[in-house]
């Protein structure tokens, strides 16, 4: 079923199980673009799978935005979103992706963005918050990898307040999530946020996220860090080399009250595709591991159930 953001109220027992919303979001490159600019942008149609629990009691349910890592959606992240659904939580997985033509930004970063991310989760929330069905008061977001580094920050209050100071998402969990960007303003919502990474990933390193939350330093922003687990450590495979992906664990970028993330260098401003790979060819490797540890997988997916549960449901 393909369904536009204007929602007419029906039923409960006529609700469809699976919906496909569309939505108007737009392609800055840059949270600086955003932040300064963001009337300018190109707009775009980007849409998004929303699922409910089998069963559904005449009420507004919670509801969890969810984005993928940079291969895209895969069989790791569906377990998630059928654990949620189980526990009576709407589910939205967003396709930046390929409402964008796009398949995969592994290695390049350029062709699907954070900010584009970023825009889309806020303009999902802005469509989903008037469904009939959904409680708009209990939205989170989740994702992983890159969609982790979009779960992080959106909660950034400058993003917000550029985009629409009234979307408050009510908690968001952030799986191996790139830290290795320092904004200047560490001024983060108050909603519960929490990290999962692994000890041994060296595509987005744990590090950079305890360097990062020691500065931010506030009390509803916490992680957890796995050991024995590489990048990727819910998936349901080996871990293996990823050849073309980028090895991050010696970047770390500042970046300007404006959004503009500087270079470790000259402190030039990445705001463009050639200057993002000019400055992480100044820092960042290949082959990266990554790969599912099945122990930290049950772990992860169990922090990640109550979690939900305290923060949608309580």
């Amino acid at each position: 079923m393909k369904i536009y953001i204007t929602f007419i109220l029906i039923p409960f027992l006529t609700l469809s199980q699976i919906d496909t919303i569309y939505f108007t979001s737009a392609n800055p490159f840059s949270f600086k673009d955003i932040i300064t600019d963001l009337k300018s942008q190109e707009k775009q149609e980007v849409y998004g799978i929303l699922q409910f629990p089998n069963e559904l009691l005449n009420e507004k349910i919670p509801l969890i935005i969810a984005f993928s890592g940079s291969e895209g959606w895969a069989e790791h992240h569906y377990e998630y979103l059928k654990m949620y659904r189980e526990l009576g939580i709407a589910t939205f997985e967003v396709y930046s992706f390929k409402s964008r033509g796009v398949l995969s930004t592994v290695g390049t970063q350029i062709d699907v963005t954070t900010a584009m991310m970023v825009l889309d989760s806020y303009k999902s929330f802005e469509a989903l918050s008037h469904h009939p069905n959904i409680n708009s008061k209990k939205i989170g977001i989740t994702g992983w990898s890159l969609g982790g580094g979009v779960t992080f920050f959106s909660a950034w209050n400058l993003l917000k307040n550029a985009i629409n100071s009234d979307v408050n998402f009510a908690a968001h969990l952030a799986l191996y999530p790139p830290c290795i960007v320092t904004p200047e303003n560490l001024n983060f919502s108050n909603a519960p946020i929490h990290i999962l990474i692994g000890e041994l990933d060296n595509w987005t390193p744990a590090k950079a996220c305890v360097d990062l939350l020691k500065l931010i330093n506030k009390e509803n922003i916490n992680l957890t860090i796995y050991p024995e687990a590489h990048h990727s450590f819910d998936r349901n495979t080996k871990p293996i080399i990823k050849e073309n992906g980028y090895i991050l664990k010696d970047c770390r970028f500042k970046m300007k009250d404006n959004g503009a993330v500087l270079m470790n260098f000259l402190n030039i401003p990445m705001t463009s595709p050639f200057l993002q790979k000019i400055g992480l060819a100044g820092c960042a490797k290949r082959g990266p591991t990554y790969g599912g540890n099945q122990i930290i997988k049950t772990k992860a997916m169990n922090f990640a159930k109550e979690f939900m549960r305290k923060n949608l449901l309580n």
